[in-house]
């Protein structure tokens, strides 16, 4: 009979117990408590941001309790932030051979969890913004009363932020691979499109 078990992208050995490895260490809990401030500068709970952080630095996933004891937290807490890390799409639910409890674990590709993390700002943030300045767009068209400048400066928001839009749904599906030598060449292309100073020669 085999010695290991598998979960999800993990091999475990039988000898010791899921979520034994998990370790917090000084380095991992100001990783973790860093995250849950973030988290509440986005708009997110701290312990939220703490959990996602704790599953993504985990190497093996983590029951309900195991996360109750390293961040010393509330299970009532744990539970409810697990169900909203679930509902982004962040965190999801694996199991054991042999065991019927449940773990957790967290997306770990670090542009997949940027893509998700980008998506659900944009659902919950960029995409009310776009509705109302296109109700605004709309609505001050006919009003006489609304200077022109007024009027030029929504216009100007609601193209800005439909470009926006717009750029994120193209990037949205290409490939990691791509992405990556897209941000490798920032530097470079910066250089191309950045204008010549005065008194500088440009180089060829």
């Amino acid at each position: 009979m085999p010695s290991a078990l598998n979960v999800g992208n993990f091999c475990y050995d039988r000898n010791y117990r899921i979520g034994d490895t998990m370790k917090l260490t000084p380095a991992v809990e100001k990783y973790v408590l860093h995250w849950g401030e973030m988290g509440t500068r986005w708009g997110t709970n701290r312990t939220v941001a703490q959990i996602q952080a704790l599953l993504y630095l985990s190497p093996e996933p983590l029951r309900a309790d195991q996360i109750c004891d390293l961040l010393s937290v509330a299970r009532s807490n744990v539970s409810t932030s697990i169900r909203e890390l679930q509902g982004f799409g962040l965190v999801r639910m694996t199991h054991v051979l042999g065991d019927r409890r449940d773990y957790f674990e967290s997306i770990h590709d670090v542009w997949e969890l940027f893509r998700v993390i980008i998506e659900q700002r944009k659902q919950r943030e960029l995409n009310p913004t776009l509705g109302m300045l296109r109700d605004c767009a709309a609505d001050v068209a006919n009003e006489t009363e609304t200077h022109a400048v007024t009027k030029e400066r929504i216009t100007n928001m609601l193209a800005f932020v439909e470009l926006t839009s717009t750029w994120y749904e193209d990037m949205r599906d290409v490939p990691t691979s791509t992405l990556t030598k897209l941000m490798r060449l920032g530097a470079g292309i910066t250089k191309l499109v950045k204008p010549v100073r005065r008194g500088k020669k440009k180089i060829a």
